[in-house]
């Protein structure tokens, strides 16, 4: 029997880890987001690194402690004692969507914060779980006297009138009024599936990179999102976009294909199918 002892590339291990929504390691598969800025990243190591954290907190709570005090333990282990914060002075830093970036520096960004905070909290026996809040992730913690929501940036717990309160942009039409037909806001506070969360934290990255023009950095976060969600055909598309900017037509001129044969009811198909006949003449 021929064994294949290669070591998979970043983006194979990525998959790996993607594949079941049974079995989803989400801090693993949160750090190994940074293989792409950092290939020479341990991944094992950063993880190593997060259990050794967790390890000095439960040293300082009994075993038997209530859920209560494991709570504010935890809070004030991370934001006070090792003072993990928003990055307020370069908030759209790529280093702050990447886990052994925040470890180092203490700094990051909601969703980052939140994924390291979840992950103590879980070893505390907490019953927590991330909130993908309208453009502000959160968390949030079962106590047996009720639900707290928490801000990941500074540990603060939040009432349902300043949930509203930040809530209220997005809830407003175009027009500025409050659609008649208001969402519930329990609707927003719903567990996010880690699958949903990593593909936060990617396209907080495809932002920043889209924005910079910056294709070579693009690409991978394109990568990843594509063995995510293989069906999820702008991916595709923004991938294709991104390879013509780079200057590789045929590899533009392949995804733009798979997203006009999949995407049939999209608003950019004419524009797109355009695109993609000024590819093929650049062949």
């Amino acid at each position: 029997m021929q064994l294949n002892l290669a070591t998979p590339s970043p983006l194979q291990y990525f998959s790996s880890l993607v594949q079941s929504d049974e079995h989803f390691p989400l801090l693993e598969a949160a750090i190994s987001l940074a293989q792409d800025e950092y290939p020479g990243l341990d991944v094992q190591q950063v993880l190593g690194d997060v259990d050794q954290l967790l390890a000095r907190l439960k040293r300082r709570l009994p075993a038997d402690s209530p859920d209560l005090q494991r709570l504010r333990a935890l809070n004030q282990f991370f934001f006070r004692d090792l003072s993990f914060g928003g990055n307020v002075n370069d908030y759209y830093d790529p280093d702050n969507s990447y886990l052994n970036a925040v470890l180092r520096t203490r700094r990051g960004i909601p969703i980052t914060l939140a994924v390291l905070w979840l992950e103590l909290a879980l070893g505390l026996g907490l019953n927590a779980r991330g909130v993908a809040f309208p453009g502000h992730f959160m968390v949030k913690v079962n106590l047996p006297k009720g639900q707290v929501l928490i801000d990941p940036l500074s540990g603060q717990s939040l009432s349902r009138e300043e949930l509203a309160e930040r809530l209220a942009p997005f809830r407003q039409r175009s027009s500025g009024l409050l659609d008649e037909f208001e969402v519930p806001m329990g609707l927003y506070l719903q567990s996010a599936l880690p699958r949903e969360i990593i593909n936060r934290m990617l396209c907080n990255l495809k932002e920043i990179h889209k924005t910079q023009e910056d294709w070579p950095r693009l690409i991978p976060v394109q990568n990843r999102l594509i063995v995510l969600q293989p069906d999820a055909w702008p991916e595709y598309r923004d991938r294709g976009l991104a390879w013509a900017a780079q200057g590789e037509p045929a590899r533009a001129v392949a995804d733009l294909e798979v997203y006009l044969r999949y995407a049939d009811d999209a608003p950019d198909i004419g524009a797109m199918a355009e695109r993609l006949a000024q590819l093929r003449q650049s062949e």
